[in-house]
């Protein structure tokens, strides 16, 4: 089974399924080996047309099985490989190359997994969702998650097999990101009633994101596993103006927020909301009509709410055989699932220290213990 896995993975890697550079030949191999499974298989694009989620199911077609997800978009192979980043090299007991642990290594055992699951005698399906744009904001998880409503399907856990060397992963923050723009109008420096100053005006929604970030703090749960406790706020990026001497017609500020809860994610988006759009806005329209601010949302990732009693938890402990979980830093797809009301897990082969890096790899060990636990899948699913 490790034989095949490693073949698969091989030829995952080698298609080039950057975010931005789509998917579409990775999801048409997917399709094609679930479809010699017997398994039913479901594409969806997106808008573009160059990007899709598939998702499969092998067995009865009944509620209760297991969704195995994995996104296939992978980051830019950028800096410096020491092999072609989109050719597998395996050296060391070691495979290499872009995505290798993030995350086709999960999605290369599930494949390989496959013709066992179809194999067996199983009273509940086990579902295979494969997604596109998860680097960039969630996008196809977010779609594929409307369209199981639509298909009425509903299974009683999803593990996303992001790489956590195979520990069980129950909770993680989520990640809102935002483009706050601010329109002034330019004039000369000397004469600034004649403008409106867009850096100015940047900087004090710069103090309020400051201030709502410490409001967060005493919001944190008793009992928050997350470091830092609180939901935290920042601004990454302030781009505006073109001279010293010119009034600024225009500043961006890219901004963040990573929530520990919901009731968070709502107050800290309302504290934005009233000051932009109940303060900040009608001052500037009222001394020049075109001035405003308009926010674009990037991403809005759900996070993952530790549900220590959850199935998803208590499955993921009878197949790895662990009896501990954790929580993560980085954020999955694994809330949009939750939040659709499918208990959900984080649990991969790799470990994330490797992801988004020169010479990312997959050890083969960490490879067969995510076969070996998706062998005892087979069995809970006979039963």
């Amino acid at each position: 089974m490790l034989a095949d896995t490693r073949r698969i993975l091989s030829d995952l890697i080698s298609f080039p399924t950057v975010s931005a550079d789509g998917n579409l030949e990775l999801i048409a191999y997917a399709a094609a080996a679930l479809d010699a499974m017997g398994a039913r298989t479901r594409t969806t694009l997106d808008d573009s047309g160059t990007k899709a989620n598939l998702f499969a199911t092998i067995g009865p077609d009944v509620d209760g099985g297991v969704v195995l997800s994995g996104h296939t978009d992978v980051v830019p192979a950028d800096g410096e490989w020491t092999d072609d980043p989109f050719t597998a090299v395996e050296r060391d007991g070691h495979v290499y190359g872009r995505g290798a642990c993030d995350m086709k290594g999960f999605i290369a055992c599930a494949l390989a997994m496959a013709p066992s699951f179809a194999a067996a005698r199983l009273a509940r399906p086990v579902h295979f969702a494969f997604t596109y744009d998860e680097e960039v904001g969630c996008f196809g998880a977010r779609a594929l998650v409307e369209a199981l409503k639509d298909w009425e399907v509903r299974p009683s856990t999803c593990i996303i097999g992001e790489p956590t060397m195979m520990r069980i992963i129950e909770g993680h923050k989520g990640c809102y990101e935002y483009t706050t723009a601010f329109t002034g109008v330019p004039g000369h420096a000397s004469e600034p009633e004649r403008g409106l100053n867009a850096i100015a005006y940047a900087g004090r929604f710069l103090c309020k994101l400051a201030a709502t970030a410490e409001a967060m703090k005493p919001r944190a749960p008793a009992d928050s596993p997350f470091l830092p406790p609180w939901t935290t706020l920042q601004a990454g990026v302030v781009r505006g103006g073109t001279a010293r001497n010119v009034i600024p017609d225009a500043c961006e500020v890219e901004w963040e927020m990573r929530p520990v809860n919901d009731a968070d994610a709502r107050f800290g988006l309302e504290e934005i909301r009233d000051f932009l759009d109940g303060q900040l806005a009608p001052e500037m329209r009222r001394l020049h009509p075109e001035a405003g601010i308009v926010t674009h949302v990037i991403g809005e990732v759900d996070g993952l709410e530790p549900m220590t009693q959850s199935e998803a938890v208590k499955l993921a402990h009878a197949l790895t055989g662990g009896n501990a979980t954790d929580v993560v830093a980085f954020g999955t797809e694994a809330g949009l699932y939750q939040k659709a009301g499918i208990p959900t897990v984080v649990c991969g082969p790799g470990s994330i220290e490797q992801a988004h890096r020169p010479d990312e790899f997959v050890a083969f060990d960490q490879l067969q213990l995510c076969l070996d636990m998706l062998g005892r899948l087979t069995g809970k699913l006979e039963s």
